[in-house]
């Protein structure tokens, strides 16, 4: 059934929308109508504020409604506006590839501080690339460094390919189908960085994630196996590799997993082995130089 929006003011149909969504027992629910609204408008959050007695037309009402729907149903508010900011870009965004998230902004100024101490480096690998945003966000942040950047999910890999294209990105950043470091075993020796943001979710707490998450979003890139670490650990053994005498390894984890990640680094043939914490206090990201 949908949602009944009485009034054709700005501001009563955003209070309407709210309203809706937090029946829905959604947290956001009137920043979630703001941007919801202004999407349907075709103006931004600001544009939408400054004129509450601004007329909606039949047009834009409809735009609205249906997409109030589809946030009641827990769909992301990412997937519905096909777009979400990261790190200063706008990327296209779609049930295809996990949406970004703050928590990997903060992997890459991790990545943008190393590169300032030690740069310049000149060649990374972004695995699980998902959207693009680590690789187009480093490649636009470091102009001088190219990346490699691999994904094997068909869906995530095309909107890869819109996110760099529509950046001008292509000159430098690569685009590999495949998985892991698979596509870039050609490189070996050569790599400065192997970035990724694994899937660390636990296969038994994938059920215990909120419904837009679980419901949405695409599995393979939440699904860590039985401890969460599956893939973290093949990127460690594999790394090795591609990377040059130097280089570094700097992955995004799950709560808890730092010091069995740690271990692993260290018997992998890795040194000073990091671990940096979230916005939150968590400890979110790891990272290990080649020997």
């Amino acid at each position: 059934m949908k949602t009944a929006l009485s009034e054709t003011a700005v501001g009563a149909v955003l209070s309407q929308g709210a309203r809706s969504l937090a029946a829905a027992g959604l947290p956001a629910a009137r920043l979630d109508a703001e941007r919801l609204l202004g999407w349907a408008l075709g103006v931004d959050r600001l544009g939408l504020l400054i004129e509450p007695l601004r007329q909606v037309s039949p047009h834009a009402m409809e735009r609205f409604r249906e997409a109030l729907e589809r946030r009641r149903r827990q769909e992301p508010i990412q997937h519905i506006l096909e777009c979400e900011e990261f790190g200063g870009l706008v990327l296209r965004t779609g049930p295809g590839a996990l949406v970004p998230r703050p928590e990997t902004e903060l992997l890459v100024e991790w990545v943008l501080e190393r590169e300032g101490r030690e740069g310049p480096w000149r060649l990374a690998v972004d695995v699980g690339t998902g959207t693009g945003a680590i690789a187009c966000a480093l490649a636009v942040r470091v102009p001088h460094l190219r990346v490699l950047a691999v994904e094997r999910s068909p869906a995530a890999l095309a909107l890869a390919a819109d996110n760099i294209a529509s950046l001008g990105l292509r000159a430098r950043v690569e685009l590999l189908a495949g998985d892991l470091l698979e596509p870039v075993a050609g490189a070996a020796g050569t790599v400065d960085l192997v970035i990724a943001n694994p899937p660390y979710i636990r296969s038994a707490d994938l059920a215990d994630l909120p419904q837009e998450v679980r419901d949405w979003e695409p599995g393979e890139a939440l699904d860590g196996g039985p401890d969460g670490m599956a893939v973290h650990r093949r990127l460690i053994a594999e790394s090795p590799r591609v990377l040059r005498p130097g280089g570094w390894l700097l992955m995004e984890m799950g709560e808890g997993q730092a010091a069995d990640l740690s271990a692993a680094m260290e018997a992998a043939g890795f040194e000073a082995v990091g671990v940096q914490q979230d916005l939150r206090g968590i400890e979110r990201m790891i990272a290990a130089r080649k020997r």
